[in-house]
């Protein structure tokens, strides 16, 4: 068995540092499951502090009325988020299972769980997308044993409104991270995260979290943007690393060739994925390039783009 390591200098983000509040945190949920709960007490924030394996954290997690809520926030596309919810959810039922009797003859009620991944990367996605744990099984069944099904919701502008909508704290951190990024465009990371902040308390976005935790923001989006960007470049780098080689290129065409077959015989993604036993993830942007060639599918442009998309990561 591989070694676990544990990061404990492992920071807060902005998202979690917003919704680590009842108040705001009710909003949420009540936006996520279209439930109007108006007592913050109602809710007990459980959100597991040291559940920190291999680098990760769990968001926020909260239970009302015996429903067990798991948040994620990715800038990033992770098809693992359905074996990182099982973790944190086998936590936290491990912690209320404190003084229960597991052995006893009677059944032991739990909290009904639900796991959402707010999504506001930019990656094309769609505005809503499923992500299921059986996935991931080197074996696929029909009724598979074991499942566990995330919620990917897509927060940035332009989807999921209604969502925004109904929680104006989520609204306003989408409209944070979009100022960051436009600033970005002609500025320094450091100094557009900082025009950023400026921006949005000016314009009532965010403004008192923003005035109370200025400093901290700014170090946090520094280092959020900067893993996001880290990450980029090993993908950047690897991609380059093996693309000059011919045979990866030739094993890409082949791919897309095969891709494009099952694209007009109008297969999902994620049933492409499952029957050409690849990663989802490459498969799901092969398929949002050939988008823009149907019908004819000319897989050497497809190839072509994908390439010129990797390289501009």
């Amino acid at each position: 068995m591989g070694k676990i390591y544990i990061n404990e200098k492992y920071r807060d983000t902005v998202f979690r540092m917003i919704f680590n509040s009842n108040r705001q945190l009710l909003e949420l949920y009540n936006a996520v499951n279209h439930t109007d709960y108006n007592d913050p007490d109602a809710l007990e924030i459980v959100t597991l502090e040291n559940a920190i394996y291999l680098g990760m954290k769990n968001d926020v997690s909260c239970l009302i009325d015996m429903r067990l809520q798991l948040y994620e926030h990715q800038s990033t596309v992770n098809p693992n988020m359905p074996l990182r919810d099982l973790m944190y959810v086998c936590e936290q039922y491990e912690k209320y299972m404190v003084k229960k009797d597991i052995y006893s003859s009677r059944l032991i009620k739990l909290p009904t769980p639900r796991f959402v991944v707010f999504y506001n990367g930019i990656r094309e996605q769609p505005e809503r997308r499923d992500l299921y744990l059986s996935d991931a099984f080197e074996i696929p069944e029909e009724c598979p044993s074991l499942e566990l099904r995330v919620t990917q919701l897509n927060i940035n502008k332009g989807y999921n409104e209604d969502l925004l909508n109904r929680c104006p704290a989520l609204f306003e951190y989408v409209e944070y991270v979009s100022a960051v990024r436009k600033y970005q465009e002609t500025q320094p990371l450091e100094e557009a995260v900082r025009h950023a902040v400026d921006h949005c308390i000016k314009h009532n976005i965010l403004k008192d979290f923003l005035l109370a935790n200025k400093a901290e923001v700014v170090r946090m989006t520094l280092y959020e943007y900067d893993e996001e960007l880290h990450k980029q470049t090993i993908r950047k780098e690897s991609y380059e690393d093996g693309f000059d080689d011919g045979q990866q290129k030739g094993k890409l065409l082949q791919l897309t060739e095969l891709v494009c077959r099952k694209l007009q015989k109008n297969k999902s993604p994620e049933t492409i994925a499952e029957e050409l036993e690849e990663d989802i993830d490459t498969i799901q942007h092969i398929c949002d390039i050939a988008t823009d060639f149907v019908p004819d599918y000319d897989v050497e442009k497809i190839v072509e783009q994908y390439k010129k998309s990797m390289l501009n990561i």
